[in-house]
């Protein structure tokens, strides 16, 4: 660019006027619609207040409801020495640091999701949920 263009601008303020009319008639005509060289810009976003739409939602859905997740339900932790993990035996009793009555972590593909306490069921341990982790209490733990 030629370098008087940019000595002056107050001097030919007739320049700047038409430049600002020129964009602002630009933008007004593309907000219209009556520009034919720039159509309308296409929806990249799916509506979901349709009938149709509900229907094809539940149908995404659909695909991920048989991916398998990993529960771990955890007890209580520990540490301890490879010397003292090599000395464990039949019958040896290692010491968690979770309390009786504490209530149970509940893991979905290793993040904390949940809380329960243990229920015999025919025979078989389950967990019992008492606490749900919100998305935000998750997020607020992942920040600490």
């Amino acid at each position: 660019m030629a370098e008087d263009e940019f000595a002056n601008p107050a001097d030919d303020g007739t320049a700047l006027d038409d430049d600002w009319a020129a964009a602002m008639a630009e933008q007004q005509s593309m907000s219209d619609g009556s520009s034919a060289s720039n159509p309308p810009p296409a929806d990249l976003f799916p509506h979901f207040d349709g009938e149709d739409n509900k229907a094809s939602l539940m149908n995404e859905l659909d695909l991920i409801l048989d991916i398998p997740v990993q529960i771990t339900v955890e007890l209580g932790r520990t540490k301890i020495t490879i010397k003292n993990l090599l000395q464990l035996a039949h019958g040896s009793v290692v010491e968690l640091d979770a309390m009786a009555g504490e209530p149970l972590n509940v893991f979905v593909n290793g993040t904390l999701i949940a809380q329960g306490e243990v229920v015999v069921v025919n025979d078989k341990y389950g967990i019992r949920l008492t606490d749900i982790v919100t998305p935000s209490e998750r997020a607020r733990k992942i920040g600490h």
